[in-house]
């Protein structure tokens, strides 16, 4: 016999508990709308969270940018390559951290707002799921509605070409008259 997949839908609702479980149907409705505001504010606090982090990583890599450019003929320091090698690596793994951080939220959020949309047909209305989501064209359609994730991705990439261009344009000199023997 085979296995009936479970749908989101049967993960979510438990079969324990039910309007009949309950002495009275508004209560159970009660207790529906509380857990869809609380899980609507969980999902909102996701997004202050990645808000925060991606404040933190932009100003981290504006100061590392701002520190290089202020000290970049002042400290012989920078002449060193193999210090200029490890700067590299650990400047592109903090850009490596803050674009997997970023596709980490934009995967929780999916997930919670494909709870959240659920949540919303046992609710009178589904204002994020049936109209919003639908008239935005679901994050499909750029000329409706571009999530700002896909814009997100995109920033940790461009200081990691910033960085790798800075380090190259500060490395090969060294090695021109070697190379173009």
């Amino acid at each position: 016999m085979k296995n009936k997949e479970e749908t989101l839908e049967d993960r979510l609702w438990s079969k324990a508990v039910n309007e009949k479980s309950y002495k009275s149907g508004d209560t159970y409705r009660e207790h529906i709308l509380e857990q869809y505001k609380i899980y609507v504010e969980m999902a909102d606090r996701i997004s202050a969270r990645r808000n925060l982090a991606n404040t933190f990583f932009l100003t981290l890599h504006t100061f590392i940018l701002s520190a290089i450019g202020f000290s970049y003929e002042k400290l012989p320091i920078l002449s060193n390559i193999y210090l200029l090698t490890l700067l590299l690596v650990a400047f592109l793994a903090f850009c490596y951290t803050w674009w997997r951080l970023v596709k980490s939220y934009r995967q929780l959020n999916t997930g919670k707002y494909e709870v959240i949309g659920e949540m919303e047909k046992r609710l009178p209305a589904s204002p994020y799921y049936a109209a919003e989501w639908k008239a935005l064209g679901e994050g499909k359609d750029p000329s409706l509605y571009k999530p700002l994730t896909h814009v997100e991705n995109w920033i940790p990439l461009i200081f990691a070409a910033i960085y790798l261009a800075g380090y190259l344009l500060m490395v090969l000199p060294r090695f021109w008259p070697y190379l173009l023997k």
